[in-house]
C-alpha cells in the first residue's frame, strides 16, 4: 500500500513538472487582424501592423486570414498584400484567396453564418533576411466598392 502511495505521488510530481516546463515555452507564433468597418470593405481601407523578426535562420509560414458572412456572394477574393521589411520598400504580390466552391460550399471553419479562413501566402516556409520591423498592409482588389460580408482581414507568421 505503501509503494501505490508512492508511486501516486512521484507521477503527480513527475505531471507537475512537465506542465510547469511546458507552459513556459513561448510561442512563436504572430497573428494580428483588423475588423473591416461596418462589414463593407472598401478598396480604399488598409488593413495594417507590423511584426519583428528576430530569427533570420528560421522559416516562417505566412498566412492569410479573413472572416466573412454566408452573404458573401463570391467562391474568391482578390488581395493585394504589400510586405515591407526594415529599410525597404513596400513589395506587393496580389493573391487569389479562395473562400469556397458551389459544389462543397465554404472552406475554413464555420460558426453559424461566420467563417474564417487561412491560407497559406507562399507555398513553402519563408526565410526573412533581414532582422527588424516589417510592416504590412492588405488590400481588396474586387470590383465591388464596397465589398459587403468582409468582417476582418489580417496576416499570421507561424515558426517552423
Amino acid at each position: 500500500m505503501k509503494l501505490k502511495s508512492s508511486l501516486i505521488i512521484l507521477c503527480l510530481a513527475f505531471a507537475a513538472i512537465f506542465l510547469q516546463l511546458t507552459s513556459c515555452t513561448q510561442l512563436d507564433t504572430f497573428e494580428k487582424n483588423t475588423s473591416i468597418p461596418k462589414n463593407e470593405w472598401k478598396t480604399s481601407f488598409e488593413v495594417k501592423g507590423s511584426f519583428s523578426i528576430t530569427d533570420t535562420t528560421s522559416s516562417f509560414i505566412t498566412y492569410i486570414v479573413l472572416r466573412h458572412t454566408d452573404a458573401y456572394k463570391y467562391n474568391n477574393i482578390w488581395l493585394n498584400v504589400g510586405i515591407q521589411p526594415p529599410g525597404d520598400t513596400l513589395h506587393y504580390q496580389k493573391v487569389d484567396l479562395q473562400l469556397g466552391t458551389d459544389a462543397t460550399g465554404w472552406m475554413g471553419t464555420g460558426m453559424n453564418d461566420i467563417w474564417e479562413i487561412r491560407q497559406m501566402l507562399f507555398n513553402r516556409g519563408v526565410k526573412f533576411k533581414k532582422a527588424g520591423v516589417y510592416n504590412f498592409t492588405i488590400t481588396q482588389i474586387m470590383r465591388d466598392d464596397p465589398l459587403p460580408a468582409i468582417m476582418s482581414a489580417g496576416l499570421r507568421l507561424e515558426k517552423q
